[in-house]
């Protein structure tokens, strides 16, 4: 009989008082404090006053936690929240779409870049960076919260989410899954490993688009993929062939591969990818 992973993690770290910190939450901190903290040092590398820093921060976190919120309400239970819009600012009891805070940042980073007067691809190639980051830190929370898990499968390395099921349920009639969680956190850490590479060590940051098109195409095309081995989110995508992370996901790979065949048109990968020192 395989051993397989029970996952039974709290996603309450502590209470003080009515307050409750819980795993999601402070992951969800993080992301934006490591992203404040590489931004710093790439506005310090490129003579950016460090004022606009502080601002930058406002627009992302407006543009991930409204995106993302109407991104799920919208793109999954659009019916629901169109009757109940009141539940739509509830978002501390869940529900956020990565595809809505991509839509979020893109919004707010537009008007950022104006408001700084560089050009919007100046500031999407730096920011896919931090975001590839904050993918990660995301789904690790997901983890936490035994939530956004995969199909019944019988890979040694699948997942028990006890918390999934009745207390007092026996382990033993339990079913195990894919831990989709870590797929797409494992992919999202290896993206930003890649992102921040290209942007230290080659000449990709001077070409307008370049680091932003490779991670359109990396991480939707990982989203589109793993998106096989999840379980649907919501009721209506039984019926789909493709599931609407993976419609989201389509268009958002195009736009990727579109601005990097125009590149390509124009200068040569070993033009862009040479070192910096050169």
């Amino acid at each position: 009989m395989i051993a397989y992973i029970t996952w039974n993690i709290n996603p309450d770290i502590f209470h003080i008082g009515p307050l409750t910190i819980r795993w999601y939450g402070l992951l969800f901190a993080l992301a934006f404090y490591l992203g404040y903290l590489i931004f710093k040092r790439i506005y310090k590398r490129e003579n950016i006053h460090l004022d606009w820093l502080e601002k930058i921060t406002v627009y992302m976190f407006i543009g991930v936690v409204v995106g993302a919120r109407l991104g799920h309400c919208f793109f999954y239970e659009p019916e629901y929240f169109l009757q109940n819009p009141i539940e739509i600012i509830k978002v501390w009891r869940g529900g956020l779409a990565s595809h809505g805070a991509a839509i979020g940042i893109l919004v707010a980073l537009y008007f950022y870049a104006r408001k700084i007067k560089k050009t919007y691809f100046w500031i999407l190639d730096r920011i896919v960076i931090v975001v590839a980051l904050a993918g990660f830190l995301i789904r690790m929370g997901n983890l936490m919260n035994s939530e956004i898990y995969g199909h019944i499968t019988t890979v040694p390395w699948a997942f028990i989410f006890i918390r999934d099921y009745p207390e007092g349920f026996p382990v033993s009639d339990m079913v195990a899954r894919h831990p989709t969680q870590l797929y797409e956190g494992l992919i999202y850490l290896i993206i930003f490993t890649g992102l921040y590479f290209f942007y230290h060590k080659t000449k990709m940051a001077d070409y307008g688009g370049l680091i932003f098109s490779i991670f359109l195409v990396d991480l939707f095309s990982a989203r589109f993929i793993i998106e096989f081995f999840k379980e649907n989110q919501v009721a209506f995508e039984e019926g789909m062939k493709l599931n609407m992370g993976q419609w989201l996901s389509v268009p958002l790979v195009l736009i990727g591969l579109f601005i990097f065949i125009r590149l390509l048109m124009k200068h040569r990968f070993t033009e862009m990818l040479a070192p910096r020192n050169q």
